[in-house]
């Protein structure tokens, strides 16, 4: 991976990382790579080492990068996770998928992980749910308890709303502001799908103001 932060490296822009780093509250060091520029640069190193990244060593990889402090490198781990790991992953992945989650935590990381990473996981391993949901959303670490909230984002039609009900019940009184937003935002992707149950669950839940707001966004305009 060390051609991939020579690139970054190559990249970086000292007016942009000032600006990058205050975004995120001063907690991580940045090269000043944006978005589109940092992706092009995964992708051209990843058909450079075409074949030579696998499922296999993914994992060893993944965790050189996230050991590194640049938060575009970051970034770049869990991007090689979903495009390496999708559809192909091993059920002890969800060890490194928590250990994804509790490290260098914030939201940027966290739920894109929730979504393409947790939820791809248990989309492939559906029995995990049982397991793996219930531990993340008892957990301490507020983290763990986002990604529980968040990870059927991307679910629709097969999103298990007695799941997602529930789980946004637990959690209704914290007053954490990530979490009272995930309970807010998952209600209001599921709205999508089903803005009856939505507003039912609302109507008779205490939420805080904040998740409700957010859960009721599309279905009120």
């Amino acid at each position: 991976m060390s051609t991939l932060q020579s690139k970054l490296q190559e990249r970086s822009d000292p007016n942009n990382a000032i600006a990058m780093k205050a975004y995120m509250k001063n907690r991580f060091r940045f090269y000043g790579v944006k978005a589109p520029i940092r992706k092009a640069i995964l992708k051209e190193t990843l058909i450079s080492f075409k074949g030579s990244i696998t499922p296999e060593n993914c994992s060893e990889l993944v965790l050189q990068l996230y050991a590194m402090e640049e938060r575009e490198l970051h970034l770049c781990a869990i991007e090689l996770v979903d495009q390496t790991l999708k559809k192909k992953y091993r059920k002890e992945d969800i060890v490194l998928i928590e250990k994804l989650i509790t490290t260098h935590s914030w939201w940027d990381t966290v739920d894109f992980i929730a979504k393409h990473i947790l939820g791809n996981y248990l989309l492939q391993f559906p029995d995990e749910i049982a397991t793996v949901i219930p531990e993340f959303a008892r957990s301490e670490h507020m983290w763990l308890n986002r990604s529980a909230i968040l990870f059927q984002l991307g679910y629709k039609e097969q999103t298990d709303k007695t799941l997602l009900f529930s789980l946004c019940e637990a959690h209704k009184s914290s007053n954490e502001f990530f979490i009272k937003k995930a309970i807010g935002w998952a209600l209001r992707e599921y709205s999508k799908v089903n803005p009856t149950d939505v507003q039912d669950f609302v109507s008779k839940t205490v939420l805080k103001p904040l998740s409700t707001k957010e859960a009721l966004r599309r279905i009120q305009g």
